[in-house]
């Protein structure tokens, strides 16, 4: 029996209620009730395709597959999947030995309540006319009670007075007048050009007094001077290594001052002492980020310890963050000389010449592979001369062979 032409419309494989049943599954058959032909069908996990419709060119669409019980949810979003969560207060986050360290090694903080400020004084030429009256007073009481010896009022024409003597009062006077003269005279001082005196009474600290001259500071403060002209300091050559692990000896130049001469003498027992130490604690810290040489290409674009700007500028900003808290203003501090430790300047020394050579060739070869190009590009557009593979490549070959011999000798001789 024939097997009936299956209809191309899919409106025409209707029966009169509807869509065919799909076919059992296993036995690649239709219904036989006469609705409509046999259909071979593909099942899935979920659901039934039509074969006809797998190999038709039309634009018919599927028929939706039905939902079962078997059938998988569409997939949601990975955020509709997980429960709300009650919002929970941050908690601080707990020290951990990084932070630990980071906070090590941050730089010091100055301390806020010691702080340079005005010191008592005054100038030294009042101290000095109260010191003169004083003792003029204590001069006319002596003579006013005849204590003068004869040969010094003859000497000064001074009258003579009859010697009564003087009273309880009168040696109180004497006595006030003395001391208050040796203490304007005790507390006279000279002030000079870029130093300062810092005042300080029973360890306190009282203030700074930077005026020069003749000052007048009163004795019984404790004086100690401190200079704030702007100085200079070489090092010695220190050590130090590099990124690389290679030992180093670096010099270098420090620009400073004091700024704050309070810090200075009372936050550390020698300032000076303090800006050595860290000038070789900074040094050996920056020049352990850079490497000393780059032997690698493009050497222009790797730092190196060369750049004396940069690293100058690395070493001044961090040496004035851990000097600012002694009272100590870094303008800056630049490396004067890096070189290689003794026992490896001469490995570094050959490795850098033959870093040298290597780039010499490299350069050698670019230009004579430049003008072999531009040779035989010019001989073959001119048309002197007709060449094929084979040619052309032992043209190259000779012409590469000879620039290269020539551009050598030419260098050697220079």
């Amino acid at each position: 029996m024939p097997v009936p032409e299956e209809p191309k419309d899919p409106e025409q494989r209707k029966g009169p209620e509807g869509p065919a049943e799909p076919a059992a599954p296993g036995d690649g058959t239709g219904p036989r009730d006469g609705t409509g032909p046999r259909a071979l069908v593909v099942r899935n996990r979920h659901d039934s395709i039509p074969m006809d419709l797998l190999f038709r060119g039309d634009t018919a669409e599927l028929p939706k597959p039905t939902k079962t019980a078997h059938a998988p949810k569409s997939p949601q979003p990975l955020k509709s999947l997980q429960p709300p969560k009650s919002p929970q207060p941050q908690k601080s986050p707990e020290p951990t030995e990084e932070s630990g360290a980071a906070k090590r090694l941050s730089p010091p903080r100055p301390d806020r309540d010691l702080a340079e400020r005005r010191g008592p004084a005054c100038s030294g030429w009042w101290a000095l006319l109260v010191a003169l009256l004083a003792l003029g007073g204590a001069a006319w009481l002596i003579w006013a009670g005849g204590l003068v010896p004869v040969r010094i009022t003859d000497f000064l024409a001074l009258p003579e007075r009859p010697r009564n003597g003087l009273v309880a009062w009168q040696w109180a006077a004497v006595g006030g007048c003395g001391a208050v003269a040796l203490f304007a005279l005790g507390g006279l001082t000279r002030g000079r050009v870029g130093s300062a005196w810092t005042l300080s009474l029973f360890g306190r600290y009282r203030g700074s007094v930077r005026r020069t001259g003749l000052v007048w500071i009163s004795p019984l403060m404790l004086r100690r001077r401190v200079d704030v002209r702007l100085r200079h300091w070489r090092s010695e050559p220190m050590a130090a290594v590099d990124a690389e692990g290679i030992e180093l000896r670096v010099v270098v130049l420090v620009v400073w001052q004091v700024k704050d001469a309070a810090r200075a003498l009372l936050t550390v027992d020698d300032h000076l002492a303090y800006l050595r130490e860290q000038v070789e604690a900074v040094t050996a810290r920056v020049v352990s980020r850079l490497p000393a040489d780059s032997f690698r290409e493009p050497a222009d674009d790797v730092p190196t310890l060369r750049d004396a700007e940069a690293v100058g500028d690395a070493l001044g900003a961090t040496l004035a963050a851990e000097c600012r808290a002694v009272g100590v203003e870094v303008f800056s501090a630049r490396p004067t000389r890096v070189e290689y430790a003794p026992e490896m300047a001469a490995a570094m020394q050959r490795r850098q010449l033959a870093a040298i050579d290597a780039k010499h060739r490299d350069t050698v070869l670019t230009s004579v592979l430049d003008a072999v190009d531009d040779t035989v590009r010019r001989l073959t557009e001119r048309g002197l001369v007709t060449l094929d593979d084979y040619e052309r490549k032992a043209l190259v070959k000779d012409l590469t062979v000879a620039f290269y011999t020539a551009r050598g000798s030419a260098v050697d001789t220079h």
